[in-house]
C-alpha cells in the first residue's frame, strides 16, 4: 500500500512517527502501532469500541495560515456535531519536526470506512483509526 502512494515515504515516516495528543481528562498521547491503555477507558465512557484521530487542518499536505486552518477545524467540527458523533479535542504533532502541530479531533463510534470517507471529505492525506485492540492504525487516504 505504502508504494502505491501519492504521498513521498519522508511523509509517510514523519506520519508513523507523530504524537496524537488526546486532551481527555487523563490526557493520553496515541502512537502509531503502539498499544494504549487509555483508550480502553475512554472506550468505555464513550460507549465506543473504534476512534479515529482527525484534523481538517492542512488539507493535501499544504500548509494553511492559522486562521484557513482554524475554519477548517470549525466546519469538521460541525459535521461531527451534526452527526451526532463523540469527539474530543487534541493535536497531531512531530516530537522534533518543524511542521506546526495540527488541532484534531478524536472521534469515537466510527467504522474505519467512514473514517476514512470523513478524511477523504476534508482532503486529508491520513488518519489514524484505533478497532477495539486499541493500537492506533496509520491509515493513507491518497
Amino acid at each position: 500500500m505504502v508504494s502505491e502512494s501519492l504521498i513521498s515515504p519522508e511523509t509517510i515516516q514523519a506520519y508513523r512517527e507523530t504524537e496524537f495528543r488526546v486532551d481527555s481528562d487523563t490526557p493520553l498521547t496515541l502512537r502509531i502501532a503502539e498499544p494504549n491503555d487509555g483508550l480502553f477507558g475512554l472506550f468505555k465512557a464513550y460507549r465506543s469500541d473504534t476512534c479515529a484521530f482527525v484534523t481538517a487542518c492542512n488539507p493535501l499536505g499544504q500548509l494553511l495560515g492559522e486562521s484557513e486552518n482554524a475554519q477548517l477545524q470549525d466546519q469538521l467540527a460541525h459535521e461531527l456535531r451534526f452527526r451526532s458523533l463523540s469527539f474530543i479535542p487534541g493535536e497531531g504533532k512531530h516530537p522534533v519536526g518543524d511542521w506546526p502541530g495540527e488541532p484534531s479531533f478524536l472521534i469515537f463510534g466510527l467504522s474505519l470506512e467512514a473514517a476514512r470517507s470523513l478524511g477523504k471529505r476534508f482532503e486529508q492525506n491520513a488518519i489514524v483509526w484505533c478497532g477495539p485492540d486499541a493500537i492506533p492504525q496509520l491509515v493513507l487516504l491518497r
